[in-house]
Parts: structure tokens; sequence; C-alpha cells
């Protein structure tokens, strides 16, 4: 396990008043269909911090749905994309120990203090990499979010590994570092 996850799951009853064995009944009492859903619900009725509130109903998720089937499922049927994926995944990892990845049923979040990316394979031929860059123009390869919305400020489409270019990782890198 990730040290920063463990630790976050370490503070867990100081800073939430549960441990996480807790939160993982009251989840399951309530079945929420949706990951947002879950948690604006610790948020509001629980008053737990958005990362807190997150990592509940990411691990919560992934009692019956384990990260590696809910990304294997985003590409069922778009396995030439995996590749792109895939060496997206291990550029992120490499950024630092701080990064949480968030597998969801059609993305996978990276996470430091906030999202700074996120994976979606958009179509059988194109994944779409939402990046959160603040005050960052729109140009070249870098369009504006488009379907991300507020989830993310900016977009690249990319279509085949060699599209994971040097432009790419720098844009990468900036979102990353700027995650604070």
């Amino acid at each position: 396990m990730d040290k920063s996850l463990q630790k976050m799951i370490e503070n867990m009853p100081e800073k939430t008043g549960k441990k996480l064995e807790e939160w993982f009944q009251i989840l399951d009492k309530e079945n929420f269909e949706k990951h947002l859903m879950a948690v604006k619900f610790l948020k509001t009725e629980h008053g737990v911090t958005h990362g807190f509130a997150n990592t509940i109903v990411t691990l919560s998720k992934e009692r019956t749905n384990p990260p590696e089937d809910l990304v294997l499922n985003q590409y069922s049927g778009k396995e030439s994309l995996k590749p792109i994926y895939e060496m997206l995944f291990l550029v992120i990892k490499n950024f630092g120990e701080d990064v949480v990845i968030t597998p969801k049923k059609g993305s996978v979040s990276f996470i430091r203090k906030k999202q700074f990316a996120l994976i979606k394979p958009a179509t059988k031929t194109r994944i779409d990499l939402g990046l959160k860059l603040k005050d960052v123009e729109v140009q070249g390869r870098l369009e504006v979010s488009g379907p991300f919305g507020t989830m993310c400020t900016h977009r690249i489409q990319l279509n085949n590994i060699s599209d994971v270019d040097s432009e790419v990782i720098e844009w990468l890198s900036k979102a990353y570092e700027t995650s604070v």
C-alpha cells in the first residue's frame, strides 16, 4: 500500500471520528451508485473533508471492484489504447510517491493534494488526457477541457503511443507540480 494512503487511513479515526471499517458500514447501508454522490453524502452529512471522503469511497468500492478490474473494463473493446494508458501511468507514477491513483468506472484520476490529471478512453481510437492547469492558455495540442467540464481545465487527445511525447510529459509534469 502507498505510504501516504496508509498514513491517511491511520489518521482517519482522529480526523474523521471513525475508523475506515466504520465508514464502510455507513456507505454499505446507503448503497450509492455514483462515486460523487457518496463523497457528497460523507461531506454534507458527516462533515468529512473532501480528501478523506474521496479516499473512503474509493477504498469502499475497491472491496467489490478491484482497481485492476475497473481499468481492465475501461479498455475492453479498446485494447489498442491500453499501451497509451500504461505509458501515461508510468510517467505519472514516476513523478513521486505522493501520487494517489484512483480508478473509476470510466476513467482514472491522478491526485496529489488535488486532482491534476485524468485518463479516459474516450472512443475506440482515442484517449483523452485531462489536465488541471490554472491560468494556462489553450495552445497547440492543449485544448479546452471539453467533456471533462470543471474536473480539468484542459485536454490532450491521444491516438497512439507516439503521441505521449515530451510536450505531453511536460504538461503532465506542470499539472503535477501545481497540484499542491
